[in-house]
């Protein structure tokens, strides 16, 4: 399922919709893979690495999705990990196009 939500694109979010809740998030939360939402407010995963340089090439492939979607994620990186929260800044919560950029992010090669 998460290949349909990858297949979508973000929608650049103008305000005036109420973030997903409950169910909705749940039906969403089911089409990725070990994302986790934290607060109903965001999503977040933590990706492990061999080293720092993978970790990196991670981070920079993620950037490079997130600029061609115009959905910019916050990044965390560190040796052997990079963390990425995903949210609708616009509504201070969650969006379809939140899902979406995950799923994308999931599909990058690790290697």
């Amino acid at each position: 399922m998460a290949s349909e939500l990858a297949s979508k694109t973000c929608v650049p979010c103008r305000g005036g919709v109420p973030p997903l809740q409950g169910t909705e998030l749940g039906a969403l939360l089911n089409q990725v893979d070990h994302w986790n939402v934290v607060e109903e407010h965001h999503i977040t995963k933590t990706f492990a690495f061999p080293d720092f340089q993978k970790a990196l090439d991670f981070v920079n492939k993620v950037g490079a999705v997130a600029e061609e979607q115009g959905h910019h994620p916050d990044i965390y990186l560190a040796w052997g990990k990079a963390e990425i929260k995903i949210w609708t800044h616009k509504i201070d919560g969650l969006t379809e196009s939140d899902f979406i950029l995950a799923a994308k992010i999931d599909q990058i090669p690790r290697s």
